[in-house]
């Protein structure tokens, strides 16, 4: 027998754009109260942003985690069950538990999927013998394991060729292990390189500008249109596909920080909701789709022209939140996203470039003053105020 539940809003995902948007609508309309209905199988949430920094040995990994269930909003259920398709003709969707959800209005937030078995080896050699990752907190401890254990030889640092969260987090923690080498006295005995699938180090000109220097200062080598296809743990050598050449390139290494290929989750991308590559198709500015007009999408699995980033999300989710209640009650949609991301991007222990742009790539700071310069207070700012501002503030719906 199948479980049916009836919501008037259904918020698929529990990461930071769901419970922003379900704590923006329990806010903005009270008569909703257990109304709103959040589905994620997810029993721990986790503020990734941070991993970076446990990759590092800087925080504790510990303290990225919380129960899922005490930040669900006053007023929104929980259903933690994952959903495996969505049928929007009919305003249903179905979980892996058989239930079956019907809702008025739907917002998508189902973040990003992590593929790591699209990478040959890639699955047998994660977090141990110098393979690691930043990308997952099961992983991340190896990391830091693998950076302090670095006697020499090649390090490498990989960038995937498909759209990732935080498109800064695979050279910042290349730039944190080059402090740790120095400070080791392995330096001299290792090449560091960052071989990425991407033809640049940054998209953003006024920040790539400054990276690159760091590039030069740090002794870093780079090899653009790199992709990793294959990780040969048993001969340690990280297989690349040049996106130009179609050659492949063998690469011994030491230490190998991969960062996996991402992609819309799957129920998406087989789902009338999605565009041709598989995000959520949505109006740029309004976040509506362009589809079924009860539909929202944000974060992550939207496909907005713009950086997977938190950040990101903090400014979509009053757009998403107040343009649907304006729908609700048959308004215009008056609130408009531009595009808005940040990429704080560490170059090292104390050091941080505050990246911030629109839609275009084009900056757009928050202080008054150069933020393509390193700074020891964006790093502060990164490290001990932001957190902060996740957890008290932005999954409350109030900045």
């Amino acid at each position: 027998m199948v479980d049916e539940v009836n919501y008037k809003v259904v918020i698929v995902g529990g990461g930071s754009a769901g419970i922003s948007v379900a704590a923006r609508l329990a806010k903005g309309a009270p008569d909703l109260k257990g109304k709103i209905l959040i589905v994620d199988p997810a029993k721990k949430h986790y503020y990734q942003p941070l991993w970076t920094l446990a990759g590092a040995g800087a925080v504790k990994k510990e303290v990225t985690v919380r129960d899922q269930q005490s930040l669900i909003p006053v007023g929104v259920e929980l259903l933690q069950e994952a959903v495996t398709s969505i049928d929007a003709d009919s305003n249903s969707l179905t979980t892996g538990n058989g239930t079956e959800i019907h809702y008025d209005f739907l917002v998508m937030a189902a973040g990003i999927q992590i593929d790591w078995d699209k990478i040959k080896g890639l699955k047998e050699a994660i977090g141990k013998d110098g393979v690691c990752s930043n990308y997952s907190y099961d992983y991340v401890d190896s990391t830091w394991e693998s950076i302090r254990n670095f006697k020499g030889g090649n390090a490498i640092f990989t960038h995937p060729n498909t759209p990732i969260k935080c498109g800064g987090a695979p050279q910042k923690i290349m730039y944190l292990a080059d402090d740790v080498f120095r400070k080791a006295g392995v330096r001299d005995k290792s090449q560091i390189i960052f071989a990425s699938a991407s033809d640049s180090i940054f998209a953003v000109k006024k920040y790539a500008n400054t990276l690159e220097q760091v590039i030069a200062r740090k002794g870093i080598t780079t090899k653009y249109k790199m992709n990793l296809i294959e990780v040969d743990s048993a001969n340690k050598l990280a297989v690349f596909e040049n996106s130009g050449t179609g050659e492949t390139e063998k690469i011994p290494y030491s230490m190998l920080h991969v960062v996996p290929p991402m992609s819309a989750p799957d129920f998406i991308a087989q789902s009338k909701l999605a565009d041709a590559g598989g995000w959520v198709d949505v109006d740029s500015k309004t976040l509506q789709s362009k589809k079924y007009p009860n539909v929202f999408g944000v974060g992550d699995c939207a496909n907005l022209p713009t950086s997977k980033t938190g950040a990101a999300i903090r400014k979509q989710a009053p757009v998403a939140a107040g343009n649907l209640l304006s729908y609700m009650k048959n308004q215009p949609l008056k609130l408009s996203y531009d595009g808005y991301t940040s990429c704080p991007l560490i170059t090292g222990y104390n050091k941080l470039v505050l990246a911030e742009f629109l839609y275009e790539n084009k900056p757009a700071e928050t202080f008054p003053f150069d933020q393509s310069k390193e700074r020891y207070s964006m790093y502060i700012l990164k490290k001990n105020i932001l957190p902060v501002m996740y957890w008290k503030g932005m999954l409350k719906g109030i900045m």
